[in-house]
């Protein structure tokens, strides 16, 4: 119970539902979150659902609010370097070319901001600090390091200073806006 309580304070609804899943479920606790009404237990699918259903930051209607806020942000983008000439081809485009791992623009001709090389963006429709920009690396930044060069990350509602700075030698560069002066190079 001492447990129970340590863990319970501080914690989003569903984060305490995923735990008390967790510690009470044999079965895919994701699973479970996605489709309560496979929760076996009456009293306990009721008050997954209703953890779902309240909670505002990481429950399900949070979700789609940044999905569709992330798919603006990603417009605005597409729609600026349009409007400054810049020829590019969407995530979508990359995946109709076979492409799994895709960043949200990958440029058909690299640009060069603040001297340094850039072949793809990632819009990010949040705040880059230190442990979500590590995840992001990890998980998608090297992979498309990897297979495109160099590329901008840009975190639309800003970043913690150390995150630019970390990976702008290493070929990613992190800003929070698309820059209007950018340097077009020719392949």
């Amino acid at each position: 119970k001492q447990w129970y309580q340590r863990r319970v304070r501080g914690i989003s609804p569903v984060m305490l539902a995923r735990c008390i899943l967790e510690q009470t479920e044999t079965s895919n606790v994701a699973q479970l979150l996605r489709d309560p009404d496979t929760i076996r237990d009456p009293m306990l699918r009721d008050q997954v659902r209703h953890c779902l259903d309240v909670d505002v930051e990481c429950g399900p209607g949070s979700d789609l609010i940044k999905m569709a806020v992330g798919d603006q942000y990603e417009e605005v983008l597409q729609d600026q370097l349009t409007l400054m000439g810049i020829p590019f081809l969407s995530e979508g485009g990359l995946r109709d070319k076979g492409y799994d791992k895709t960043p949200d623009i990958l440029l058909t001709t690299p640009i060069a901001v603040d001297g340094h090389v850039v072949n793809w963006i990632e819009s990010k429709a949040s705040f880059g600090d230190e442990q979500s920009h590590r995840q992001y690396l990890r998980e998608q930044y090297w992979s498309y390091w990897n297979r495109f060069g160099p590329g901008l990350v840009v975190y639309w509602f800003g970043f913690v200073e150390e995150v630019a700075l970390e990976t702008r030698e290493k070929g990613v560069v992190v800003m929070d806006h698309l820059p209007t002066k950018v340097q077009t190079l020719l392949s």
